[in-house]
């Protein structure tokens, strides 16, 4: 497996399986797959309420903890919750965890951000993130932080490679793990003809081609899936590297094309959901 190394020394996988949108049920069987297969990056998040499902996964694997990089986000409506981190790791099974989010800018994410911290400093926490932290957001946060956070998640995709946020993230060494990967399965992102010229040079599809594309890049991707077929042809990337040419070839089709735009009214809702995390 491929690593990179974040700003406080830690490694961390390039690719991992994601958990969004996925049922307990099926989160639960898929990252017991994923860490079978070699996987050793799982993500997850309070707001996906799939946490325990999560945790279920991971030990009926049979992968020692030691071995698995395990990312998880706090929600809005948890900042404020002074026992916010010491629930996730109830609900995950889990001493700690290796990555710690804030999902989202909204609500009082200062004080989210300080339990972040404190999880850190605590043990808790290997390593922390913000998760949708961009423009004025991140600028705030700059002034504000104690400690650098190691990572951000966000949308990227080669229609969408995050050019004026990766000067901070540059500055900083803060890493890359990106969501919507394929373009939240808009089919013109993985039609484009460049990506199956390199798929049959490659003997690979168009989409393995641009999830290479996003590890060559330094990003960290998360593609989540229910189907083990699709999990085992997302992990077969690594044997196989990308031109400086083709890389510069697919840098033209990034044309700041986002799938999903945020709303001040989509924030104030954030902060006012609570998960219900019996649903796992």
């Amino acid at each position: 497996m491929e690593t990179i190394k974040l700003n406080n020394g830690l490694t961390c996988p390039v690719i991992g399986i994601g958990t969004f949108m996925l049922a307990p049920a099926d989160a639960q069987n898929s990252v017991r797959e994923a860490l079978k297969m070699g996987y050793r990056l799982i993500d997850t998040a309070n707001a996906y309420v799939n946490e325990r499902a999560v945790g279920r996964g991971m030990k009926e694997s049979g992968v020692t903890r030691e071995e698995i990089f395990l990312s998880t986000k706090l929600w809005p409506s948890e900042y404020e919750n002074p026992n916010a981190v010491d629930e996730t790791l109830e609900r995950l099974g889990v001493d700690y965890v290796d990555l710690l989010y804030i999902h989202q800018p909204a609500g009082n994410w200062l004080a989210g951000y300080r339990q972040l911290e404190k999880a850190y400093r605590d043990g808790k926490a290997k390593a922390i993130g913000i998760s949708n932290f961009e423009g004025d957001y991140i600028a705030e946060l700059e002034t504000k932080w104690e400690i650098v956070p190691q990572f951000i998640q966000v949308e990227a995709h080669p229609y969408f490679a995050q050019d004026e946020l990766r000067e901070t993230l540059d500055k900083y060494g803060i890493r890359l793990m990106a969501w919507y990967p394929l373009g939240h399965g808009d089919k013109s992102l993985i039609e484009e003809p460049v990506f199956r010229q390199l798929g049959e040079k490659y003997g690979k599809s168009p989409a393995q081609v641009i999830l290479r594309w996003h590890t060559q890049m330094g990003f960290v991707v998360i593609p989540g899936s229910k189907n083990v077929a699709h999990i085992k042809d997302n992990l077969d990337i690594l044997d196989f590297t990308l031109t400086d040419a083709e890389m510069a070839e697919i840098a033209k089709l990034n044309k700041g094309k986002r799938y999903y735009i945020r709303t001040d009214e989509a924030l104030a809702g954030f902060a006012g959901w609570q998960p219900t995390y019996e649903a796992e």
